[in-house]
């Protein structure tokens, strides 16, 4: 059965979808079959994975207006599928308001293809609404960038109230799976002073692997790939293996070989 891992942080541009998207494309290159769910109205994981043309998406998931296997498109990434996003899926918020058990949309809708992958990722919306909610209701998971830049820990503290709210009212096996560090420049004081000081606040929550400021990682998204596709031998595309390699280190206690 599928581990369900949502990528969230309610911040804009702290590397959320470029993580999604290239944690999704590493675990497939290590022979893993992935889902990527594009969970944010502004649809980037969607055409960073060059889909275009859009027949069914994230939003007629939530409505239950399409089944599940016929929102799944394949991408041109090894073993990695996405259920795309839409501009539509801004109505969805104001729509799931009057359903009864509207948190638990996402959760029920994937139920028929958790068998079908060993991972799905969820790349959710820069915000705490009910889109979010309901991918931390159907996730086991959540991994959190942060931007190593000022002010990185603002609004950490609400996100974690919202992850501890939504173990208490809809899922209590959701767990963090760690903070992943983004934006990293070495040269820079304060990078390394964010570095020190998540750590020191989340010694146990914080994954080994730091993704550094990265010109192909930014290039990519605009070609359609992923970093791998784009350049697997990048920093970017090195450090993202690295993530992908931590997670199932974590979740299955191996980690299955690249295939040169």
């Amino acid at each position: 059965m599928a581990k369900i891992i949502g990528v969230a942080n309610q911040k804009g541009g702290v590397g959320k979808t470029t993580t999604a998207v290239n944690l999704a494309a590493s675990l497939g290159v290590l022979e893993k079959n992935v889902l990527i769910i594009d969970a944010d109205p502004q649809a980037n994981a969607t055409s960073g994975l060059g889909i275009s043309e859009v027949r069914y998406s994230t939003y007629n998931l939530l409505e239950h207006s399409e089944d599940v296997v016929n929102c799944i498109e394949k991408t041109s990434s090894p073993h990695l599928d996405i259920i795309p996003s839409h501009i539509d899926l801004v109505a969805a918020e104001i729509e799931l308001v009057d359903k009864k058990e509207r948190e638990y949309m996402l959760k029920n809708a994937l139920e028929p293809v958790r068998e079908d992958y060993d991972y799905i990722i969820i790349d959710c919306a820069p915000s705490l609404g009910l889109i979010t909610i309901n991918a931390l209701t159907a996730a086991d998971s959540v991994i959190i960038p942060i931007q190593c830049e000022y002010f990185a820990l603002e609004g950490l503290g609400k996100l974690l109230n919202t992850i501890k709210n939504v173990q208490r009212i809809h899922n209590p096996n959701l767990d963090i799976e760690g903070l992943l560090l983004t934006m990293y420049d070495s040269r820079l004081r304060l990078s390394n002073q964010v570095v020190e000081e998540v750590n020191m606040h989340f010694p146990e929550m914080v994954f080994e692997t730091i993704i550094g400021r990265n010109v192909r990682l930014s290039e990519a998204p605009s070609f359609g790939e992923s970093i791998l596709m784009y350049d697997a031998e990048s920093k970017g595309a090195v450090q993202y293996i690295q993530l992908a390699e931590e997670v199932l280190m974590k979740n299955e206690g191996t980690v299955q070989p690249t295939k040169k």
